[in-house]
């Protein structure tokens, strides 16, 4: 740091007026880091760190980062780089260029030393030993590319578009009262027949079996694993296999039951938790009915051993979360159960583990049938050739009583949590409830549950999941606004991640996994951070109702860049109908979600300017039939505005383009209020159509395909077209 008289100073404002030793500058970079270089021991006697322990647990290099790593002066190190493929690369160190104390040139004692990385090492995670004597130190070493993947297509210049929808909102003839993968795959084949390059679907996240009805895909339990309500029971072989399941089935109570879960316009999560989990332990007991060298039983070996530790601890929570309900704790989790159950390493869960040994193996079942049918989706959308495929969604965090913390608590900082200061979608600031993972405790184990769960969302086990994934939030990467237990928002404050660190790791995963990233950096977005997006491969996310100038005027299709994906709205807005009706407002209105009658009117008069203000867009880029009136308020919702807009977003310049299904039916519900919990029926309104009738409608498919052509076009032709 500088004082303000301008001499230099150290991390306590003391001037570095005097030449320090290589050492000396080393303890300065290790306390500036954290690390703390001086403590007393056991015997009471003050002791220093040596020079050479303050090595980084991680090294971070590729593309156009630095190269090389810096070593105490006067030591002469031997080291050994060992790939991942196990290809070795050996070498000693050399004296560093004098170039100021930042690259630990000392006045005294001579240069600093330079590691510099071989020319031809992979991209990948590979293992630096150091060796000086008989002392010997290891670091992790991730090489990164500079950029993240990007679809052929993308590459060629091609503008694709796609469907995004919230999973549980389809109906179908043939679901239990939610969509499923079932539904998803459904929704793939009849997207890819109009010529659509992907589907996108809301974080599926494992969230609570054991209490269903706590709903939001963005509190989730597990960002590592999957909602088990997604299941296509219907679909399973040890389900139509099971001669008791199939009594079951045809019994009238369970007809009238799926008859009403599937009539109900909005999901009711409890009663379908209910019916899947009876009809999966039948489909279990079947499962268990096959000889031990049965292909099934060996994929799910395969599945449990891959998963490890961490599916282990999955499991057991789901088991131990439902048995605590079951006994009457009706907490959503692991902070209101018996003490001796808080923490996942205890004596009473070992003992819990070796009684219900079963049932934890159940719920590994489950994980393996869902991520079975995930797997399956994409691979039919690359038979169908969308050049993307299935486009996933990734929350910013996982809740506050979910097993990710219970399981790691040292990886949370769990008495603060994550949320957002005052912006125009939260004008109080915003708390999540989601506890924010330690910056340091990352870096110290070398980010591998940064890189755990990137896998865990783009390809695990050898399947599949998506071609692109979306970062909510993606400004996570950079900072979070941490919020204090026990206080609102506005007591919050930034906390700083390695940003350049965590987005080349990101590019190492999205290139290994050929899965291209899509950052959600809506809200306040700080500007450091945008070209460093820009610069990895990062696409942007643009939605409609926030794309305006400075004069409030709606940007000009031609305006939207080409590393990023354009949408309508998104779920926590509403809908395009509802824009345009402003029943958004009334809706908030009838809530009591504003402070007082005027903010309602207020929000109503910004309405009729910015219905005015897309309208005017709408002409000025073509997109109008000729004979529409100039004043918006005289011009209603109709099949010919929601196909205006729709081409107004077409022709954009972005590479992709997301639309929902609720806007094609013109749907003016939305699908999640913020800021409400039990005042409005958040994450379950259900389509208005179902997906055997979605796909067959001449309005619809009208409506893609001429958005296909307005893709290939990019604003060309007339507004009769």
């Amino acid at each position: 740091m500088r004082r303000r008289d301008g001499a230099a100073g150290d991390e306590h404002g003391q001037a570095r007026d005097m030449p320090v030793t290589g050492a000396e500058a080393l303890y300065r970079r290790a306390r500036r880091a954290g690390i703390i270089t001086e403590y007393v021991d056991a015997w009471q006697w003050p002791r220093s760190i040596s020079p050479e322990t303050p090595l980084p647990p991680v090294w971070v290099t590729g593309g156009h980062r630095e190269r090389s790593l810096t070593l105490p002066a006067g030591i002469v190190v031997a080291w050994t780089l060992t790939e991942e493929s196990g290809k070795q690369h050996h070498g000693q160190t050399r004296a560093a260029p004098a170039v100021g104390d930042e690259a630990l040139e000392p006045a005294t004692t001579g240069r600093a030393h330079l590691l510099t990385l071989p020319m031809g090492v992979s991209d990948g995670y590979h293992r630096l030993t150091l060796c000086v004597k008989d002392a010997r130190w290891e670091c992790k070493v991730i090489v990164a590319p500079e950029r993240c993947y990007e679809p052929p297509a993308i590459r060629a210049g091609q503008r694709l578009w796609g469907n995004t929808v919230q999973l549980y909102t389809l109906r179908s003839a043939r679901n239990w009262g939610i969509g499923d993968f079932g539904d998803l795959a459904q929704m793939i084949a009849g997207t890819a027949r109009l010529g659509g390059a992907f589907v996108g679907v809301n974080p599926l996240h494992a969230l609570y079996p054991a209490l269903p009805d706590w709903a939001s895909p963005y509190s989730p339990s597990s960002r590592r694993y999957l909602n088990i309500i997604y299941i296509d029971v219907g679909g399973l072989d040890d389900f139509l296999h099971s001669e008791q399941a199939q009594l079951w089935w045809r019994e009238p109570e369970t007809g009238r039951r799926l008859q009403a879960l599937r009539a109900n316009d909005q999901v009711d999560y409890a009663q379908v938790m209910t019916l899947k989990l009876t009809a999966l332990r039948y489909a279990w007991a079947q499962f268990n009915r096959r000889g031990t060298d049965d292909p099934e039983r060996q994929s799910l070996a395969e599945f449990i051993a891959a998963g490890g530790d961490s599916l282990y601890q999955q499991a057991t929570f789901d088991a131990l979360h439902l048995e605590q309900v079951a006994h009457g704790c009706l907490s959503l989790g692991w902070r209101d159960w018996p003490a001796e159950y808080q923490q996942a390493n205890s004596a009473a869960l070992a003992r819990f583990r070796r009684q219900h040994q079963d049932e934890i193996a159940f719920f590994s079942y489950l994980q393996w049938l869902a991520a079975r049918q995930l797997d399956g989706c994409y691979r039919l959308s690359q038979r169908l050739a969308m050049p993307v495929g299935i486009y996933r969604d990734l929350a910013v965090g996982v809740g506050d009583d979910g097993v990710e913390n219970w399981a790691d608590p040292a990886l949370y900082c769990l008495s603060a949590s994550v949320g957002a200061p005052p912006d125009r979608l939260g004008p109080q600031g915003q708390n999540w409830q989601l506890p924010p993972q330690d910056p340091n405790v990352l870096r110290k184990r070398g980010y591998q549950p940064f890189i755990d769960m990137l896998r865990a969302n783009m390809c695990y086990c050898g399947m599949c999941y998506c071609g692109a994934l979306r970062l909510d939030h993606v400004m996570a990467l950079m900072r979070l606004w941490w919020v204090p237990r026990g206080y609102g928002p506005e007591h919050g404050a930034y906390a700083r991640y390695p940003v350049a660190d965590l987005l080349a790791v990101l590019a190492l995963e999205s290139q290994h996994k050929q899965c291209m990233v899509i950052g959600e950096d809506l809200g306040t977005v700080p500007e450091d951070i945008v070209e460093k997006l820009r610069a990895v491969g990062v696409y942007s996310y643009k939605v409609l109702f926030f794309e305006r100038g400075q004069d409030q005027q709606f940007r000009a299709p031609a305006e939207y860049p080409p590393q990023a994906m354009t949408t309508l709205t998104t779920h926590d807005l509403a809908t395009l109908s509802g824009f345009w009706q402003g029943a958004d407002i009334d809706l908030a209105h009838q809530l009591d979600l504003y402070d007082d009658e005027q903010t309602w009117r207020r929000l109503l008069e910004e309405r009729r300017l910015e219905r005015q203000a897309l309208l005017d867009a709408l002409r000025r880029a073509g997109c109008l039939p000729a004979a529409t009136p100039v004043r918006a308020e005289e011009v209603p919702m109709s099949p010919a505005l929601n196909a205006a807009i729709h081409r107004f977003v077409a022709q954009s310049r972005s590479a992709l383009l997301g639309l929902q299904p609720e806007d094609w039916l013109q749907m003016a519900t939305p699908v999640n209020v913020p800021g409400t919990t039990d005042a409005y029926p958040n994450w379950r309104r259900k389509l208005t159509r179902d997906l055997e009738t979605l796909f067959s409608d001449p309005d619809i498919i009208q409506l893609l395909t001429a958005v296909g052509r307005w893709r290939g076009r990019c604003g060309e032709g007339n507004a009769e077209d």
